[in-house]
C-alpha cells in the first residue's frame, strides 16, 4: 500500500497551518492575529510549490490503498483551488482585521480549503464523503461569521441543505456498495456493470447529490442566493468558487472512473441538469437589483455550463481539459467581481454603482472585464472556456445542449448589461458614500483576478494542455 505522505503536501500544509494557527491564535493579542493570515497564505504558497514540483516530475500516483489519486485533474484542481484560496485570503484582510474572532476565520478557511482539495482527489466513495464533511462544516460556520440575522438565516439554510444532501450521499454510498461490493472507484468500475440496474441508478443519483450541492447546481441550489447575500462578501466569494471546483472535479472523477460502463443513462441525466441549471440561473438573474443576488444566480448559470463537461465525461476527449480550464477562468472572474463588491461595502444595489466609472475607473475596468467575461466575451478566459466546453458537448453528441448554452449565453448579456450600463452614467450618480472603498488589499485582489482572467484568455493555448492527461485508476 502506497502511504507516501509527500503526495499530500498541499492538503497537509493547509491542515497543519489550521492547527498551528488555532494554537497561536490562543496566545496572540488581537492586534497581532494577522500573523495567522500570513501563515494561511504561506500554506497556500507551499501547496502551490509542491503541486508545481509534482507536475514537473510527473508524479502521478494513488495513495492509501488507491483511495486518493494524484493525477492531472488533482494537480490542476489544486492549482486552481489554492490560487483561489490565496485570493480569498487577500480580499478578506480588511474585512476581518482586528475582529475578535479573526483567528477563527482564517482557521475555518484553511480547514474548508483542505476539504475542497480532498474532494478533488477522492478516488473512493468513503473518501468522498469524508471530504464532503470536511469541506462543508467549516463553511457553515463561515457563512454565519457576522452573527447577524441574515447571516444566521443563511447559515441555517446552508447547513440544513448540506446535512440533507450529505445524508443522501452517504445513503447512495451504501447502495452502490451493496450493488458493487466495493467503495473504491476502480473496483466499482468492474463490478457495477453486472449489478442490478435500479440499485445502481438510485445509488448514483443519491451520491451525485453531494457534488451537486457543493457546486450549487439544480436541484441543490436553493442555498446559493441566501448565503451569497447573507454572508460577508469574502465568504460569499469563497462559497461560490472553491466548493464548485471540488464538487465538479469530484463528480467528473466519479462518473468517469466508477460509472463509465454501467447501463444507467447518466449522460442524459447530467445534460438535463446542465440545461435546467443554466436556464434557471439566467432567468432568476434577469431582474435582480441586489448585486450579490445577481452574482449568486450568475454562479448558478455558470455551473450549468460546467456540468456540460460532466455530461460528456466519457464521450469526448475534450471534456476534462475544457472543464479544468473553465474552472480556472470562472474562479478568476468570479473572485474579481466579488473583490469589487468587497471593496465597495456600501454599494449593495445596481443603482449604487451609478457613476462609478468617474470616481473609481480602476474598479470599473475590473467589473467590465469580469462581467463581460461571464458572458463569454473575448479575450477573457471564460470565453475560451465556453468555446472549449461547447466543443466538447458537440464532440460528445450533445449538440442540442450546446445550442441551448449558446442561447443562454446571449440571454445572459441582458442582466450583465443592467449592471454595466449604470457604471458609465453621467447623470444622477450615486451618493459619494456608496463608492467609499474599504482598503488596498481587496482592490489589489480585484486587479489581480481581472488580470488573471485576461491572461487565461490570451495565453489559453499554452494553458489548455495542462488539463489533458489520464486520470489515475
Amino acid at each position: 500500500m502506497n502511504q507516501n505522505l509527500t503526495a499530500l503536501i498541499p492538503e497537509l500544509a493547509l491542515l497543519g497551518a489550521a492547527v498551528i494557527g488555532l494554537l497561536a491564535g490562543c496566545w496572540l493579542p488581537r492586534r497581532r492575529q494577522w500573523y495567522v493570515a500570513v501563515l494561511a497564505a504561506a500554506a497556500c504558497v507551499t501547496g502551490l510549490a509542491a503541486t508545481a514540483v509534482t507536475m514537473a516530475t510527473g508524479g502521478e500516483q494513488t495513495v492509501f490503498s488507491h483511495t486518493f489519486a494524484v493525477d492531472t485533474a488533482t494537480d490542476a484542481g489544486r492549482l486552481i483551488g489554492l490560487g483561489s484560496l490565496l485570493l480569498v485570503i487577500a480580499m478578506s484582510v480588511e474585512t476581518v482585521r482586528g475582529h475578535k474572532r479573526e483567528t477563527e476565520f482564517w482557521v475555518l478557511l484553511l480547514m474548508t480549503g483542505a476539504g475542497t482539495l480532498a474532494l478533488i482527489g477522492a478516488n473512493d466513495l468513503l473518501t468522498l464523503f469524508a471530504a464532503y464533511l470536511l469541506a462543508s462544516i467549516p463553511a457553515y460556520a463561515l457563512a454565519a461569521f457576522a452573527k447577524d440575522a441574515t447571516g444566521t438565516e443563511a447559515a441555517l439554510k446552508y447547513y440544513l441543505m448540506g446535512a440533507l444532501l450529505g445524508t443522501a450521499l452517504l445513503a447512495g454510498t451504501a447502495l452502490l456498495y451493496a450493488a458493487g461490493h466495493a467503495t473504491l472507484y476502480r473496483r466499482l468500475l468492474a463490478t457495477l456493470p453486472a449489478a442490478p440496474y435500479g440499485l445502481v441508478a438510485v445509488g448514483l443519483v443519491a451520491v451525485l447529490a453531494g457534488p451537486l450541492f457543493k457546486a450549487g447546481a439544480v436541484p441543490a441550489h436553493f442555498w446559493v442566493p441566501d448565503v451569497t447575500q447573507g454572508a460577508p462578501a469574502p465568504v460569499a466569494a469563497y462559497v461560490t468558487t472553491l466548493p464548485k471546483i471540488g464538487g465538479l472535479i469530484a463528480g467528473y472523477r466519479l462518473l468517469h472512473q466508477a460509472l463509465a460502463d454501467t447501463g444507467v443513462n447518466w449522460p442524459l441525466l447530467l445534460a438535463i441538469l446542465a440545461a435546467v441549471t443554466m436556464t434557471l440561473g439566467n432567468l432568476a438573474a434577469f431582474f435582480q437589483k441586489s448585486v450579490t443576488r445577481l452574482l449568486a444566480y450568475s454562479t448558478i448559470s455558470q455551473v450549468g455550463y460546467l456540468l456540460m463537461a460532466l455530461a460528456v465525461a466519457t464521450r469526448s476527449d475534450l471534456a476534462q481539459k475544457s472543464l479544468l480550464f473553465y474552472l480556472a477562468a470562472y474562479a478568476a472572474t468570479n473572485l474579481g467581481a466579488f473583490a469589487v463588491v468587497t471593496e465597495l461595502p456600501h454599494a449593495q444595489t445596481l443603482e449604487d454603482y451609478r457613476g462609478l466609472a468617474t470616481r473609481r475607473p480602476g474598479l470599473t475596468a475590473v467589473l467590465v472585464v469580469c462581467l463581460l467575461g461571464f458572458v463569454g466575451t473575448p479575450p477573457t478566459g471564460v470565453f475560451l472556456g465556453k468555446l472549449e466546453i461547447f466543443s466538447a458537448a458537440v464532440d460528445g453528441g450533445a449538440t442540442w445542449l450546446a445550442a441551448l448554452a449558446v442561447a443562454n449565453t446571449v440571454a445572459s448579456l441582458f442582466y450583465y448589461l443592467r449592471w454595466l450600463v449604470p457604471l458609465f452614467s453621467t447623470t444622477e450618480a450615486a451618493p459619494g458614500e456608496a463608492h467609499a472603498v474599504l482598503g488596498t488589499w481587496a482592490a489589489a485582489t480585484a486587479y489581480t483576478a481581472a488580470a488573471l482572467s485576461l491572461v487565461l484568455g490570451l495565453a489559453g493555448g499554452a494553458v489548455l494542455p495542462f488539463g489533458a492527461g489520464d486520470l489515475a485508476p
